[in-house]
């Protein structure tokens, strides 16, 4: 049987432990004992670790042999803040396919009242994210930046850099990944209503390729999500 895997929230030498609401769910839900092993995420680290002492709000682990782990997708996602339901399944999908860092921007046509309350989102996305890295066993979760204006986010150095946008005709992004010998991909995914010509032209200043989902109109979620999946697959072949 696969075992747990979790992503602890303090370590000390050989040492690692999962506190607060992290702890209740291994303790209440899981009913963990003493002695049971678990897969731990330890500064970066997995190791199999075994369950040492209990609490009320925490769990103490002995790291024992560290353990063989996938590295994230070297896939960086600009992600338009939108409406913050929708938002949090997107983080959560991008997360379990692999993405190692997602940036939520503040483009021209996001609301200004989420955009005003993005930055107090910030922990609940990152908790969401740890949870969806511990599902999907991953050996870190993605970082995930406070909230950046679009043109402070444009200039990200050290990545083939593309922008989804409905109005490209010519090129997709399955081709323009495939195409290009770069190992590490940004990709930029518009709010709801996309782009404005404005900050499509500020693009193509700072030197991003545009590229095309396909024919049809995705919600921004959607698209996130489609993209984050065509580019990891192209980056794997």
């Amino acid at each position: 049987m696969t075992r747990r895997r979790w992503i602890a929230d303090e370590v000390s030498g050989n040492r690692a432990a999962l506190t607060g609401d992290h702890a209740h769910h291994l303790i209440r839900v899981l009913r963990a004992r003493t002695g049971q092993e678990f897969d731990i995420v330890a500064n970066g680290v997995l190791y199999n670790a075994a369950v040492d002492t209990i609490s009320e709000d925490r769990v103490e682990f002995e790291l024992k042999a560290e353990i063989p782990a996938s590295t994230p997708a070297p896939v960086t996602i600009l992600l338009s803040i939108f409406k913050f339901d929708r938002m949090e399944w997107a983080i959560e999908k991008c997360t379990e396919l692999g993405v190692s860092k997602i940036i939520p921007v503040i483009a021209r046509r996001t609301d200004a009242h989420l955009a005003s309350a993005s930055a107090k989102r910030v922990d609940r996305w990152r908790r969401i994210a740890m949870q969806a890295s511990e599902q999907s066993r991953r050996a870190s979760q993605p970082e995930i930046s406070q909230p950046a204006r679009l043109q402070d986010a444009l200039e990200i150095p050290g990545a083939f850099r593309i922008v989804l946008a409905e109005s490209e005709t010519h090129s997709t992004l399955r081709g323009l990944v495939a195409s290009n010998s770069s190992k590490e991909v940004a990709l930029a995914i518009g709010p709801e209503g996309g782009w404005t010509s404005e900050e499509l032209d500020a693009f193509n200043k700072e030197g991003w390729a545009l590229a095309s989902l396909g024919p049809t109109i995705l919600r921004a979620e959607t698209a996130a999500i489609v993209a984050t999946a065509v580019a990891i697959l192209e980056l794997s072949e």
